[in-house]
């Protein structure tokens, strides 16, 4: 199987599986407790926080272990809103942002919280001059992705923390699909805190983490002693211990970015060489190295990736979450593009194992599937059978 879903999830690292299997059969014990066992477990936390502390530039005790990052991501909006001060209840995210953070803003609105949407460009890019119109006094907090899931267009973290902080506002940053593809370090990003998750990383699923800025303020949405009271429940450590493992074995990220970056480009010219009707969102602004959005004319996304299953290539239409749907997706919507046009997008997002050799698979056999289709009817193309 050529594996080109890589946004979706990573295939956990071989570090992390044989990492994970000694704590689930020896530090089984509850890290809460004071005996032997639970003590040796709470070693294992404590270097396992003290881990990814170091790898992401943070302190440790700026480390709150989640579920994954959709917790994260709660946990982050709705604790820094509640902890503002009296006066500022308005909440301010990207109209891109993540469908399951879109779900949660409109719950908020429902419950009476004002939340605004910062418009995105037709490149995929933030509309700075909005958003700065946008973030004003009354603002508690602004949330910003870091890269967009489905285009793989970059977001201006810096300039939205520098409009957030003049205006007294926090600022959350989702980097689920930030960390482990780029560089990043905490120390330097201006965000007041930042979510992730394990297993777009190479790490385990069902955990991940927010960082928080050391002071500031934060309501727990999960009460509990631990994590310094500020997430309840019993760590998970095997899965901790997952996840700090592949964020030590990410290695070089930058020239893995590179690399990555050079095969997806590759890829993307053969494409439109061979099949001239081939449309890449994003293509011309900074994006993930690994991402690819396009459409092939406007064949239906269903014919394409049936096509991509033959050939024994996985690939999506966009988010995992909600890419068995028959909308358009929300952020081509936001981004101005026409509907019939949106139904034809397909993600391809390299990675990690990703090989030239993949790329050449399907740069000599899907191009051969698509172009009588593309000929012939390119809205209306028959299953692949």
């Amino acid at each position: 199987m050529t594996y080109l879903d890589h946004n979706a999830t990573t295939p956990p690292a071989p570090e992390v599986i044989a990492a994970m299997l000694p704590v689930l059969a020896k530090l089984w014990a509850n890290a809460s407790s004071r005996h032997g066992p639970g003590q040796e477990a709470k070693r294992a936390l404590s270097r396992a926080r003290a881990t990814v502390a170091r790898v992401l530039g943070c302190k440790p005790s700026e480390v709150i272990f989640t579920s994954g990052a959709t917790e994260a991501n709660h946990l982050a909006v709705r604790g820094l809103l509640e902890a503002a001060p009296a006066g500022r209840k308005r909440v301010v995210l990207s109209s891109v942002e993540h469908a399951g953070h879109l779900r949660l803003a409109r719950a908020l609105a429902q419950n009476g919280v004002s939340v605004d949407l910062m418009p995105v460009l037709a490149n995929g890019a933030l509309d700075l001059g909005a958003a700065r119109a946008l973030i004003g006094p009354d603002v508690a907090l602004v949330s910003l992705m870091a890269a967009n899931n489905e285009t793989g267009v970059l977001m201006p973290v810096a300039e939205v923390a520098a409009l957030s902080h003049a205006a007294g506002a926090s600022l959350h940053v989702d980097a689920t699909q930030f960390i482990g593809k780029l560089p990043f370090d905490f120390s330097t990003w201006g965000a007041d805190a930042v979510s992730f998750s394990g297993h777009k990383l190479h790490g385990p699923k069902g955990v991940g983490a927010l960082l928080l800025r050391q002071g500031v303020a934060l309501v727990a949405q999960i009460v509990g002693s631990q994590e310094r009271g500020r997430r309840g429940g019993t760590e998970n450590l095997a899965a901790i211990v997952g996840l700090s493992v592949a964020l030590e074995h990410l290695g070089d990220v930058a020239q893995d970015a590179q690399r990555v970056s050079n095969l997806r480009d590759a890829l993307e010219s053969g494409l439109c060489q061979a099949l001239p009707a081939t449309h890449i969102w994003g293509r011309h602004v900074p994006r993930l190295p690994g991402t690819s959005y396009l459409r092939f004319g406007k064949l239906s996304v269903d014919v394409v990736l049936q096509r991509l299953e033959r050939l024994g290539i996985a690939a999506s239409s966009g988010a995992a979450c909600s890419s068995a749907g028959s909308a358009p997706s929300h952020v081509l919507t936001a981004m101005g593009v026409p509907t019939d046009e949106a139904l034809a997008a397909v993600r391809l997002s390299l990675g990690r194992t990703s090989t030239a050799a993949d790329m050449q698979y399907l740069l000599k056999n899907l191009p051969p599937l698509l172009a009588p289709l593309l000929q012939e009817a390119p809205t209306t193309a028959t299953p692949f059978t």
